[in-house]
């Protein structure tokens, strides 16, 4: 059920959906866009409800969108439904499926941390690439990580770029931002043990003992880990590298450091 619909390009909401793509109108209103239907189904799934959901069913690709819109429609969002030219103003894919939902951005603290008695969690010091964000999010959903710790912030949590990348399980997964020397405060504090990833280090990642509780940290794609995390590190370990390139793209890096430790903590 849609309360109306929007051709015109020009329109105050499309106006307005576009300006979310910019941080301080994110910031400004407290909200950010999520758009693809496997992105909103995950936030749905966690039980956040967006405020207004758009609609464009001649960009639907199957059939789970008509359900899902009737399921959001059904508990009281608003569904508005944009004409083909006026959605594909204010999407951000390159082939978008007609679902746009505008969400509360929503903030932890690490207070909030439950971590549970064998903590596992990753700390990313001030990444600077969107997608790399966004697909570190995904891989420690995927590896169990039980929360991301992002630490001297560069790039925007609720960045359209993040969210997609993340495959919207930036809603499943505990994420807080903080400063680099509160987060060690508090890994400190919970007696976490931290392994440092730097192509400097003597010892490989795989002969390191990531097991028990455990905070990953993976530093900037130019800089990597700062002298602050290097030094206040538990240990310090790289991975092997057999060509030219002295480092892997912190998103792969994540990943291989990451299930490493799922392979140990599993054989554990």
């Amino acid at each position: 059920m849609t309360t109306e619909r929007i051709s015109s390009v020009t329109n105050a909401r499309v106006k307005r959906l576009v300006r979310l793509r910019d941080r301080r109108h994110r910031d400004d209103e407290g909200m950010f866009v999520v758009e693809g239907y496997r992105a909103v189904r995950r936030m749905l799934d966690s039980d956040v409800m967006p405020t207004e959901l758009y609609i464009a069913p001649e960009w639907f690709q199957g059939t789970n969108e008509t359900a899902m819109v009737d399921e959001v429609a059904g508990r009281g969002v608003e569904v508005v439904e944009l004409g083909r030219d006026a959605f594909a103003k204010c999407a951000y894919r390159d082939r978008p499926d007609g679902l746009l939902a505008v969400v509360a951005q929503s903030h932890r603290t690490l207070s909030d941390l439950d971590l549970g008695p064998e903590p596992f969690v990753l700390v990313v010091e001030a990444i600077e690439k969107p997608g790399n964000l966004g697909t570190i999010l995904r891989s420690a959903d995927a590896a169990g990580v039980g929360a991301v710790l992002v630490c001297d912030q560069v790039t925007d949590m609720f960045n359209p770029n993040v969210v997609r990348s993340s495959t919207g399980v930036l809603f499943r997964i505990p994420v807080v931002v903080a400063s680099s020397g509160e987060v060690e405060t508090f890994l400190r504090a919970q007696n976490i043990r931290t392994v440092a990833t730097t192509p400097d280090a003597a010892l490989l990642y795989t002969d390191a003992t990531l097991t028990g509780p455990l905070a990953v940290l993976m530093g900037s794609e130019q800089f990597g880990l700062s002298e602050f995390w290097l030094a206040a590190a538990h240990e310090q370990v790289r991975i092997p590298m057999a060509g030219q390139a002295d480092s892997l793209n912190v998103a792969m890096a994540t990943i291989v450091t990451l299930f490493e430790a799922v392979r140990q903590r599993s054989a554990g």
